[in-house]
């Protein structure tokens, strides 16, 4: 009884906990005969493989993504610093993730141009960054054309401040570069080059370069522009340059001319969903550039491609926990395409489900941006299954009663029982 006890105070604070993240006295719940309605009392909602950030707001996606990497509870998982853009800018706020690994281990977190919203505030508090040793203490980087109003109100709190601007996207694009490279006496030799004018492409490089130095600099689909040359050029033609995305939005003209800078690659797909496949199953062995995720046991970040603004906010998810590339989906459900993709790497069991590995996804968006519908049909392409094509019905080989099959009879009849799938 006593244990039992202790299970719903627990169960209790966990409820007051979650309907106080955002200052909400709604219930933390609201259930009806279509399942859990989209509120912001929610900030999150899991399935069995996927955890959905509940917002469709940036800035407080953005927020709640920090919440969920740095819990701040010691200064063992405060960050270092913390990153500030704009999402609404989003080359800025893209080549703005170079710096969350190094040298901030940090999330980016939303203004507008003009003002720092409220709940960017109220997370700046909560996670108290530990300021840069390699930075001179720096807490928070702006990054991008902020208005001076943006720094003071951050100021304001106390913490010591940086900027990083440019007149243009390139600009901006090479002058994170030499800010990455000054502050931690690196300058990596592979580059990214994406288009400055096409999101849906060059967005899903965000989740790679927030996990790793490679910066991202910008290119027009027949021009390369001089701030990118310039950061090219500091490389003394030795650079490893991948460009993302297809000859439609980067033409061979420009892969050519790239190639007085150093060896060349391309990854692309057909169509920004194939696009954001190809870039999370590339590996470059020679380099180790890429994801490479081709087989089971890795985790995904899916946005809806409508919502571009929410992959900059979840990028900081593969920098921390369960690593992970981006994947565009839709409202409704995956395309075919992603679909495929998503069933060619889910985990099989030979013997017992607890074998692993496992599959996991966030989810960033409210049921407005991905359906419930979206949320059901990912995480059953995540769920583990057996190889023979069994389901879980009869777990570790066995049979309905005490007698188990040999490993032969396994073989030979599977676990019995339908699939779920």
């Amino acid at each position: 009884m006593k244990n039992r006890m202790k299970l719903m105070i627990v169960f209790t604070a966990i409820l007051v906990m979650l309907t106080g993240c955002f200052g909400s006295d709604k219930p933390v719940a609201n259930v009806s005969s279509g399942g859990i309605t989209d509120n912001l009392s929610m900030p999150w909602i899991a399935s069995k493989n996927t955890t959905r950030i509940n917002s469709a707001k940036a800035a407080e996606a953005a927020a709640i993504v920090s919440q969920t990497l740095w819990m701040a509870t010691s200064d063992t998982n405060r960050p270092g610093g913390v990153i500030i853009a704009d999402p609404t800018d989003w080359q800025a706020a893209l080549v703005s993730a170079n710096l969350i690994h190094h040298p901030n281990d940090g999330p980016v977190l939303f203004a507008d141009k003009g003002e720092v919203p409220e709940v960017t505030l109220r997370e700046l508090k909560r996670l108290r960054p530990k300021g840069v040793d390699s930075n001179d203490s720096i807490q928070v980087i702006l990054v991008g054309n902020l208005d001076a109003k943006v720094e003071n109100q951050i100021k304001a709190l106390g913490y010591k401040t940086d900027r990083v601007g440019g007149v243009n996207a390139p600009a901006l694009a090479k002058e994170v570069d030499a800010y990455y490279a000054d502050v931690t006496k690196e300058l990596p030799q592979s580059v990214i080059v994406g288009s400055m004018d096409s999101a849906d492409y060059t967005m899903p490089v965000v989740n790679w370069i927030a996990h790793m130095p490679e910066p991202l600099l910008y290119v027009k689909k027949d021009e390369i522009p001089k701030e990118t040359a310039e950061a090219l050029s500091m490389r003394d033609g030795q650079a490893n340059i991948y460009i993302v995305g297809p000859e439609s939005v980067v033409s061979s003209k420009v892969e050519e001319l790239l190639g007085q800078y150093g060896r060349v690659v391309r990854i692309s797909g057909d169509d920004p969903y194939e696009n954001a496949i190809a870039f999370a199953k590339y590996k470059d062995p020679a380099t180790g550039f890429g994801w490479g995720i081709t087989a089971p046991g890795h985790n995904f970040s899916f946005v809806s491609k409508a919502t571009p603004e929410l992959a900059l906010a979840a990028a900081p998810f593969s920098h921390l926990g369960k690593h992970a590339p981006l994947l565009w989906t839709d409202k409704k459900g995956m395309p075919d395409t992603v679909m495929s993709y998503v069933m060619s790497v889910q985990p099989k069991y030979r013997d017992s489900p607890v074998e692993g590995p496992y599959n996991h996804a966030w989810l960033t968006g409210s049921m407005d941006e991905l359906s419930e519908a979206a949320q059901g049909e990912i995480d059953t392409m995540l769920e583990i299954v057996s190889e023979s094509g069994a389901g879980h019905g009869v777990h570790g080989g066995g049979t309905a009663d005490k007698e188990q099959p040999t490993s032969d009879e396994h073989d030979s009849k599977g676990e019995g029982g339908s699939s779920h799938h």
